[in-house]
């Protein structure tokens, strides 16, 4: 019985010291030096190759490497029937949280725009706080702890999901209220999960319906944004600026509009990170109950996508 990791381009060293920090006997073998297919019980994976996964004919588990899936349910030589599991840890919201706090503290207090004043030497003291109506779409663990958080600095959330809710402790908007949603609110927070029903939602058309100089900040997936359509919605005032944090391809090609426009700010998939140490309890406690018959734990609902 073996796992197998598959993370091309990233160094899996971490993961197999955490994971044989806590089972010290279990057998890895890191990809593209598999030589005992056969073995493979359980791939730990992020970014695979597609297709690649049928190299091993007794697989019985996939387990991403984060709390995202769409790098596995978008791999169409999945089987529905294989499980999927992803990680569920406390630190990813604390840091995720922190993040977009952040994000919403710098347009409010205009740090962009003083840090661009020191630069020309300006003293301006006008205007100093721009009032802040927080939305965010995505209302699950990280969403609800990011409006939680917002809503105890003194801030004013509204949250939108894919599905009815009947018992919200905020205002809540469903999909087919997203017009109204987009109108109380001027900071648009992104922590969807990206399902075939939000992918691309970010776009020009979204951008037009919302309060005129709306900060976006995308924590989400890169595709859930359409890229080419956000300067135009920059230049043309639906949004006055934008925090992003994921990209449609990684990392951002040097060529990208995003590098030079000084209205929006980058930073490289790091708003919450995946810590292997604490992770991999819940991997090897999983890779335990494959052969067990016992219930997987942060089983992914495929129809849900997360």
């Amino acid at each position: 019985m073996s796992l197998a990791i598959i993370s091309p381009g990233r160094n899996p060293k971490v993961w197999i010291d955490a994971l044989r920090h806590h089972q010290p006997d279990i057998d890895i073998q890191v990809y593209p030096e598999i030589h005992r297919p056969e073995d493979v019980e359980m791939a730990l994976v992020w970014q695979h190759p597609p297709g690649y996964l049928n190299s091993f004919p007794n697989l019985k588990l996939i387990s991403s490497l984060g709390a995202g899936v769409d790098h596995i349910l978008s791999d169409p030589a999945v089987p529905e029937s294989m499980p999927i599991v992803r990680i569920v840890d406390e630190k990813l919201t604390w840091s995720m949280t922190n993040y977009v706090v952040m994000g919403v503290l710098n347009f409010h207090r205009q740090i962009t725009r003083y840090q661009a004043d020191q630069k020309k030497k300006v003293w301006d003291m006008s205007n100093p706080e721009i009032p802040v109506r927080v939305g965010v779409m995505g209302v699950g663990a990280l969403g609800g702890d990011v409006m939680d958080k917002l809503n105890y600095l003194g801030f004013q959330v509204s949250g939108f999901g894919f599905s009815e809710k009947t018992d919200f402790p905020y205002p809540y908007y469903s999909k087919n209220q997203l017009g109204e949603f987009l109108s109380q609110i001027n900071v648009l927070v992104c922590l969807l999960p990206l399902t075939p029903e939000t992918e691309g939602i970010l776009n020009f058309e979204l951008f037009k319906q919302c309060t005129k100089g709306t900060y976006l900040i995308n924590v989400a997936r890169g595709k859930h944004l359409v890229e080419e359509d956000l300067i135009p919605a920059l230049d043309q005032g639906f949004l006055s600026g934008a925090m992003l944090d994921v990209y449609r391809v990684e990392p951002l090609p040097q060529a990208h509009p995003f590098w030079e426009e000084s209205r929006i700010q980058l930073t490289p998939h790091i708003a919450s990170v995946t810590n292997p140490l604490a992770a991999s309890p819940q991997i090897i406690d999983n890779f335990n109950r494959i052969n067990s018959n016992r219930p997987l734990q942060n089983l992914v609902n495929r129809e849900r996508g997360y």
